[in-house]
């Protein structure tokens, strides 16, 4: 009976605790949108004011069709999605290379790799501007993506390593006595079992392409090729700050972001624990 009672009070101090944690994690985003379509005037004259007494779309519309910050959506869709699947091809052969035909010299060198991420950002900002502009990919789009995969590449092979690692040898040499070619096997055997940590790999490169400021903010000058992490700060103005500007423009960044979250989370999950089997 005394155990029983423990049980309930441990399971409700647990439930309590998710609950808060749950509060504390949505509540932020939930006033951006409720602040997002709050009427004229009330975000400066009533800013504690949770509910909005006049709805309205006024800053959607603004920020839509005069910031034009669609555009600046597609530059980060154009930029992430490119250095997502470039990052993705060349990791995932440099990984299943450094664990099958290199495993002591490759383990080293997926060390060396991540060292990459010792460097402060803005200690390579200048390096990184000076290349650009000698193979003229200044305010280019291109030049962006170039930059985004030096660092994104390393950090993708040191994470696949650990998922190639888990998968059996003994399948891959029942598969070559089947009469399997080296791409064969790579493709058609290994990929699908380390499919869950690809795509776990290849969500948190697109995270990192996607909220990346410091290089975009360097690199690009044209507003028209900005990302969204810059446009979302050019939204600052160097003496007034439209908070319903700001408040519409980081929903529309955001809530894909929360919807696509909501579809792939079993497959982090999975590709986490499939990754950490060693």
């Amino acid at each position: 009976m005394v155990k029983n009672k423990k049980t309930i009070v441990s399971s409700f101090l647990s439930h309590a605790l998710l609950i808060i944690a749950t509060i504390l994690a949505v509540f932020p985003l939930v006033w951006i949108f409720l602040s997002s379509v709050k009427g004229k005037g009330e975000l400066t004259q009533f800013p504690t004011r949770f509910f909005p007494k006049d709805f309205t779309l006024e800053y959607f519309i603004h920020v839509i069709r005069d910031l034009h910050f669609i555009d600046n959506i597609k530059n980060s869709v154009l930029i992430s999605l490119s250095t997502t699947v470039i990052a993705i091809i060349i990791s995932s052969t440099a990984a299943y290379g450094i664990v099958r035909f290199f495993p002591k010299l490759g383990s080293i060198m997926s060390k060396l790799l991540i060292t990459t991420y010792i460097f402060p950002p803005i200690l390579l900002a200048i390096p990184y501007s000076l290349v650009m502009a000698t193979i003229g990919l200044s305010n280019s789009l291109i030049g962006l993506i170039i930059v985004y995969l030096s660092f994104s590449v390393p950090y993708a092979v040191w994470l696949l390593v650990g998922f190639f690692q888990t998968v059996p040898i003994g399948i891959e040499e029942s598969a070559q006595i089947d009469g399997a070619n080296k791409f064969t096997i790579f493709f058609r055997v290994v990929l699908p079992i380390v499919a869950p940590g690809i795509v776990a790999t290849a969500i948190y490169t697109f995270i990192n392409a996607w909220n990346e400021f410091l290089y975009a903010l360097i690199l690009i000058n044209d507003t028209s090729k900005m990302t969204v992490a810059v446009a979302l700060r050019s939204l600052n103005g160097s003496e007034i700050l439209d908070w319903g500007d700001m408040m519409a423009a980081s929903v529309i960044v955001v809530l894909p972001s929360i919807i696509f979250f909501i579809f792939i989370q079993n497959k982090i999950a999975s590709g986490l624990s499939e990754g950490a089997v060693k």
